[in-house]
């Protein structure tokens, strides 16, 4: 009877132990496959995710360095740019050279441009040549204004009478301006021939391209406006000084007091003059006054309007800012704005003219009448 309570309390059929065994067993297994699934696919993410961060860092790697070499040919192209930019292409000007020993001249040819830079908005140029010599730049040329054209035709001749032993260290310039008869006349390019590297003995005749002009031959004294009215019947000839701008600072304060004379000289000699009142203190002034001078019709050919822009100095002499002359011996600007008042009786034309140096303009003053 021990037995059998002891049997049925503590014993349990085999059978029911196998199946626990087995039971707990494949919970077991399910348990640890499960963990295992659970480690491997975690396992599999973190590969992926590395991959992924792997690849990004590969790829921004990649993009650095393709960007670094994007850089390097955009900066290539940068310098390739820059280099292009130094070598801008200005144009091209055919131009003669040759040396009369006998009668001590410099003859200067200026033949025709060509592929000149477009400086106007409409994709073109009104070039003209200023030919002189350095260092005096006393005596200067100018060609005709040849308008809208970027491949202009001058064939125009000009003598520089200089003896030869002073030419070798002198220097020929041969400097494209873009005409604009409201504002100033900008360089396009020049053309600078140190004469010690000529040979004179021998005509020469050469195309050469532009080169940019120095900032030195372009500093400025300042623009005029004048306006020039001629009436042939009655003689009368209008000159309206209307304003000025960009004048040389002539004061310590950096400012001016700039007035306007005009001087109307015939054959050489002055006849008579005018002058503006002075306006204090600007580089910009505005004048609007008006001249009337009787000049009859039989004058009118050989006559200058010289106007020389003076600095007022109430305790010194006056400076001389900047001067300019329009009409017989004038060229250039000068000259176009002449033609374009004969061109037009009773009507009036204005035009803007830049300043030169006074010693410069007497010096061609002089030229017409030796």
């Amino acid at each position: 009877m021990g037995r059998n309570m002891s049997g049925n309390m503590c014993g349990v059929p085999r059978w029911a132990v196998g199946a626990l065994v087995v039971v707990v067993l494949a919970l077991v297994g399910c348990f640890i496959f499960c963990i295992f699934k659970k480690f491997i696919s975690k396992k599999k993410k973190a590969k992926k995710v590395r991959e992924r961060k792997t690849g990004r860092k590969q790829k921004a790697g990649g993009g650095e360095g393709e960007g670094e070499k994007e850089n390097e040919k955009e900066g290539g192209v940068k310098k390739e740019g820059e280099k292009e930019a130094e070598k801008e292409n200005l144009g091209r000007l055919e131009f003669t050279l040759d040396y009369n020993f006998t009668d001590t001249q410099l003859i200067v040819g200026i033949l025709q441009a060509q592929d000149l830079a477009a400086m106007d908005m409409g994709g073109t140029s009104d070039p003209y040549v200023k030919v002189y010599m350095l260092p005096e730049k006393k005596k200067k040329f100018e060609t005709k204004i040849q308008r809208k054209n970027l491949c202009p035709v001058f064939n125009e001749t000009f003598t520089f009478k200089i003896p030869y032993a002073e030419l070798g260290g002198q220097t020929l310039v041969l400097q494209v301006f873009d005409f604009d008869r409201f504002s100033k006349h900008d360089v396009i390019g020049q053309v600078k021939i140190p004469m010690s590297s000529v040979d004179l003995a021998r005509p020469m005749h050469e195309w050469r391209d532009l080169q940019s002009a120095d900032k030195e031959q372009q500093e400025r004294l300042g623009d005029v406006c004048i306006s020039l009215r001629y009436v042939p019947t009655a003689g009368k000839l209008t000159v309206n000084v209307m304003e000025a701008k960009n004048l040389k600072k002539m004061d310590v304060g950096g400012l001016s007091d700039p007035f306007v004379k005009v001087v109307l000289q015939h054959c050489g000699k002055r006849i008579k003059k005018k002058k503006t009142t002075v306006k204090k203190n600007t580089l910009n002034p505005y004048f609007n006054e008006s001249f009337s001078f009787e000049v009859p019709f039989d004058q009118i050919q050989k006559l200058q309007v010289i106007i020389t822009v003076y600095d007022y100095d109430k305790l010194g002499s006056n400076d001389a800012i900047g001067k300019t002359f329009i009409g017989y011996g004038a060229s250039g600007v000068g000259l176009r704005h002449w033609s374009d008042m004969l061109a037009n009786p009773r009507r009036p034309v204005a035009q803007w003219h830049t300043l030169q140096p006074e010693e410069e303009v007497d010096a061609l003053l002089k030229g017409p009448h030796r």
